[in-house]
């Protein structure tokens, strides 16, 4: 049900910015970075509900913390980057968006790779085994 609280914020959100920005207002861009704001809020509350699913999976399957935090770190740049990232296109600063979403896969390739290092690893005592 929360889908259509925040369907309706959007759609508001957009009226509202472009009636003031056809206005010549230079409020519209707050408007939007408000609605932005309370959106990331409701999203935040999701991924707490993520986080302790992944939680109950690791109570199920042995796996390493490691692994578990390495994605919730993932998860975490992920919606970071791209919040900023669309903020930064809307108000037609995509060069900066570019560099943002950039940063953000960079960030990324850096926080799995010990995963991918534990990965090659496996791979290598499975293949001195054969």
């Amino acid at each position: 049900m929360e889908i259509l609280q925040i369907a309706a914020i959007g759609l508001s959100v957009v009226f509202l910015a472009i009636m003031l920005k056809n206005s010549g207002s230079v409020y519209s861009m707050y408007i939007v970075l408000a609605g932005c704001l309370l959106i990331f809020y409701f999203s935040v509350n999701r991924l707490l509900v993520v986080f302790s699913a992944i939680e109950e999976i690791q109570s199920y399957i042995q796996i390493s913390s490691t692994y578990l935090n390495t994605l919730i770190k993932i998860i975490g740049i992920t919606y970071i980057a791209e919040f900023v990232s669309s903020i930064c296109k809307d108000a037609g600063y995509g060069a900066i968006a570019a560099q943002v979403e950039m940063f953000g896969k960079l960030s990324m390739l850096a926080v799995s790779m010990p995963v991918i290092l534990a990965l090659l690893k496996t791979i290598e005592n499975i293949l001195d085994m054969a």
